[in-house]
């Protein structure tokens, strides 16, 4: 239920008056970017894929079979995690707004049905020029 315009100015006031008392106190509060984390977690497990490849590269050098099938571990669930946070990635609009934290929404039934729809067409197309 959205808040009236007269509870949104309150809610105004009282966050101008925190930051004013106390401005550490309400920076610690008010919470990151979902966007920022989720980019922070692509990189750490990018630099984790590096140093999967790195052990696995080492294991693969030296006689040490353990190592290097560490390093292919390390690797994939790097990968996997990479993966995860890139499509929990909120969009741009999503992330300012308020109340929109969530996931970005799959966008792929509407493209994935025109491409599909396309793939028949040309099909269709092929069977009726070769069955002249």
């Amino acid at each position: 239920m959205p808040l009236s315009e007269h509870e949104q100015r309150l809610l105004e006031q009282m966050e101008r008056a925190l930051y004013a008392e106390d401005p550490k106190f309400a920076s610690s509060l008010r919470g990151s970017d979902l966007r920022v984390l989720h980019r922070r977690r692509v990189v750490k497990a990018g630099a984790g894929f590096l140093v999967g490849i790195g052990l696995l590269l080492a294991g693969v050098i030296t006689p040490l079979i353990p190592l290097g099938v560490f390093g292919a571990v390390v690797m994939i669930a790097s990968a996997l995690l990479a993966v995860h946070s890139w499509r929990q990635l909120p969009s741009p609009d999503a992330a300012n707004a308020p109340g929109r934290s969530g996931p970005r929404p799959a966008r792929r039934q509407q493209g994935g049905r025109r491409f599909m729809d396309r793939v028949e067409e040309r099909w269709n197309r092929r069977r009726e020029d070769d069955g002249r």
